[in-house]
């Protein structure tokens, strides 16, 4: 796969500290991953032969940047540089982790760290070419169970891509739609490429056609997967 990440790591440590630093390309991500028993994790109740997954990841680019942190493959916090903001998109079934009051303002101080390292790692390697591998195509499904006349989420899943991001569009019935459109943080698969889940809400109604559509550096036509509505309760 991608074989330009800078990878340091603590082997005397407890939990397992791993700085990746990709060495070409516009976007830098540093990912922290700390993998503790399940009695020193203070958000779960399971056995102490379970392990879980604390990760959290930083990226910027000249013009956008990205903070998240997450626990088994679940976003507990984000950063919305965009409109200056911390969020958290946790899921229902979960006990509600709040996040202290600063998180936000450091989230926006690392960026500055983020892009110098970035402007230093350009000069480095200003020579060495971009390695791009394309997204797979994207997959549609429902977050819900559809029922007539009830609010939905539709999500557009896409993997298997590098550098990050991706962009993605949603249209309905041939119409782009941008009201009620997220998409999360790029995350990092083991194999070196990323993953990232665009959302679009909606109300289910009979006959309606969506798409989604995936643009990225290494395509060279946009990949499109249509979804549309057949069944409802």
């Amino acid at each position: 796969m991608c074989c330009d990440w800078l990878l340091c790591q603590s082997p005397d440590r407890v939990s397992e500290s791993v700085l990746l630093l990709p060495l070409r390309g516009k976007v830098m991500m540093m990912m922290m991953v700390m993998k503790v028993s399940g009695l020193l994790l203070i958000l779960s109740c399971v056995s102490a032969d379970s392990l879980h997954e604390d990760l959290s990841i930083s990226g910027c680019s000249d013009t956008d940047g990205e903070q998240m942190f997450s626990l088994d493959g679940e976003e507990l916090w984000f950063a919305d540089f965009i409109n200056k903001r911390g969020v958290e998109p946790q899921p229902s079934f979960i006990d509600h982790i709040s996040y202290q009051e600063g998180t936000y303002e450091a989230a926006e101080a690392d960026q500055q760290i983020c892009r110098q390292n970035l402007k230093i790692l350009r000069q480095v390697n200003k020579d060495v070419p971009l390695e791009l591998d394309p997204p797979s195509v994207p997959n549609i499904y429902t977050r819900n169970h559809m029922l007539h006349g009830e609010k939905n989420i539709l999500i557009c899943h896409v993997s298997g891509f590098y550098p990050a991001p991706v962009n993605v569009s949603w249209t309905k019935n041939g119409v782009n739609v941008t009201e009620g459109t997220s998409i999360n943080v790029p995350f990092p698969n083991k194999d070196g490429s990323f993953t990232q889940i665009s959302r679009l809400e909606f109300i289910p109604q009979l006959g309606d056609i969506y798409t989604c559509t995936v643009t990225h550096p290494a395509l060279n036509q946009p990949l499109t997967r249509i979804w549309d509505v057949v069944y409802l309760q």
